[in-house]
């Protein structure tokens, strides 16, 4: 048969039988992995860089060839945009279901991650977010939901346990986007902080869309806390912290990973050298892989990595591992391979608990020096 012949290609996934496209025959069948981020809207810039991770990972299973079973796979990415929108993120997790994706990476908001989730448990689909740290996400039930970061209920007492006894703090305002997870992020902070025995004067919320906090600060200005901590994004802490700054309030902004993105110098100015930030997972510098990683990462894209790219980037991978541990390129056959993974990337070690999440976590703290991101600690969960 000529090397030049073209043929459809149907690959049986679970009771149905989809057509992948047309393809050489020496191609091997295409397998769709489907990514879903914000590609548009002031959280883009995160999202293309989960996007860009994920690719990576697929480009370079694909160039060294990839076999499961005896027949020669070739992966595709499906790369969709939620927008960090709820109502988008549920219409892009079923046109990812209706693509016959065998599993999908994302989302990267809790917000968009936790309804799209239903619809993958209903279609039996692995979910492996990169970054939603929502504890609600994986406190469902659902089989197919697994992410490869810690969670808030982590993150968020590690901010208030470093504002308690490193920075000495007695009381706290708290303000956040009214998202799921600057919500999330804020409460579990709040809990935290109670108990550490700091005195919360106000819980604010705002919106993902806000620019002008003028007033929220104002009245933050008159209550005199030590800190402020912000549940959100960097396109709105960033402006956030930037407005504090004009208003001359003292108090360190704290804020989680959404807030924790290069970015963040650019948006909030001369004031970032006034926030602490958390990331939920290793520095990069310090992942066992992470050097070589981002070398990689910076000639592929010809960019920096922002966040979560090294966190698409093994979760592509883990999914590849349960194909090869389950000889299957079956969505269920993946999903049911998902609960043994004990994989080692760019992350480290992966093993996954009985909710799907990971079984050892850690949480990064940083501060802002003449506008770089310095390490102050590393907590291991």
């Amino acid at each position: 048969m000529s090397a030049t012949f073209h043929r459809t290609l149907c690959v049986s996934i679970g009771s149905s039988l989809m057509v992948l496209g047309t393809t050489a025959a020496i191609a091997g069948e295409i397998v769709k992995i489907g990514h879903a981020a914000p590609l548009t809207g002031p959280n883009a810039h995160l999202g293309k860089d989960t996007e860009n991770g994920a690719r990576l990972a697929i480009e370079e299973i694909n160039a060294r060839g990839l076999v499961i079973n005896g027949q020669a796979v070739t992966l595709e990415l499906d790369a969709q945009d939620d927008a960090s929108d709820p109502r988008q993120g549920t219409q892009v997790a079923q046109k990812l279901v209706d693509d016959h994706v065998v599993a999908v990476v994302g989302h990267m908001n809790s917000g968009t991650s936790i309804p799209a989730s239903k619809i993958y448990s209903d279609a039996g689909i692995v979910q492996i977010s990169p970054s939603a740290t929502n504890p609600a996400y994986t406190q469902q039930g659902f089989r197919t939901a697994y992410r490869v970061v810690a969670t808030d209920a982590q993150q968020g007492p590690a901010l208030a346990n470093y504002a308690k006894a490193t920075l000495k703090a007695k009381s706290v305002a708290i303000v956040d986007d009214a998202t799921a997870y600057g919500q999330g992020l804020a409460n579990e902070f709040e809990k935290q902080a109670k108990a550490d025995g700091l005195t919360v004067l106000s819980h604010d919320a705002t919106t993902d869309k806000a620019v002008d906090f003028r007033a929220i600060l104002t009245k933050i200005k008159g209550e005199h806390p030590d800190i402020i901590m912000y549940g959100g994004m960097d396109a709105t802490g960033g402006p956030f912290a930037k407005q504090a700054r004009q208003l001359a309030i003292g108090a360190r902004v704290l804020g989680g990973d959404g807030l924790c993105a290069d970015s963040l110098v650019t948006l909030a100015g001369d004031a970032t050298d006034n926030v602490v930030c958390s990331i939920a997972g290793m520095p990069l510098a310090k992942m066992p892989n992470g050097p070589a990683f981002e070398k990689r990462y910076e000639a592929r894209f010809n960019q920096r990595v922002q966040l979560n790219a090294p966190f698409a980037y093994d979760a592509v991978y883990i999914v590849v591992d349960a194909m090869k541990r389950a000889k299957s390129i079956r969505a269920a056959d993946i999903l049911a391979a998902m609960p043994g993974t004990d994989f080692m990337g760019v992350l480290g070690k992966t093993q996954f608990d009985a909710k799907g999440d990971l079984k050892q976590g850690a949480i990064s703290l940083y501060d802002y020096r003449s506008g770089k991101q310095n390490l102050l600690d590393v907590v291991k969960m």
